[in-house]
């Protein structure tokens, strides 16, 4: 059973900064794609980031600039979110997905972050 599991989230003052991982534990097929979406409370869900196999790496215009997506290792199912110049408009449950090339979908619970003087 796949799973994944996100970590490095928190608390942390407007203008601050936080990295979240997401690793993958057992078995998936080799990986197309990782990325980040997050939800604020009573928002609909947002895309965030992602990045392919091959290194290419897109964002949202709301984080463009202050964020960046990096696979520790992507085969190793690893990868980063590191996330700067927060704002208070940043908080949300942030949550890691991956693709496979199977076509295949996979989420994480999702963690959160909160932007807050």
């Amino acid at each position: 059973q796949v799973q994944l599991v996100e970590s490095g989230g928190g608390l942390v003052h407007p203008g601050g900064s936080l990295r979240l991982s997401c690793a993958v534990s057992g078995s998936m097929f080799s990986i197309k794609s990782v990325g980040w979406n997050r939800e604020a409370e009573g928002m609909e869900r947002e895309w965030v980031a992602e990045v392919t196999d091959t290194g290419t790496a897109t964002y949202a215009d709301s984080v463009k600039g202050r964020f960046t997506i990096s696979p520790d290792n992507i085969k190793n199912l690893l990868w980063h979110l590191d996330l700067n110049n927060l704002k208070s408009e940043d908080t949300a449950v942030y949550t890691c997905y991956a693709n496979d090339r199977l076509g295949r979908f996979f989420r994480g619970q999702g963690i959160q972050v909160a932007v807050t003087s």
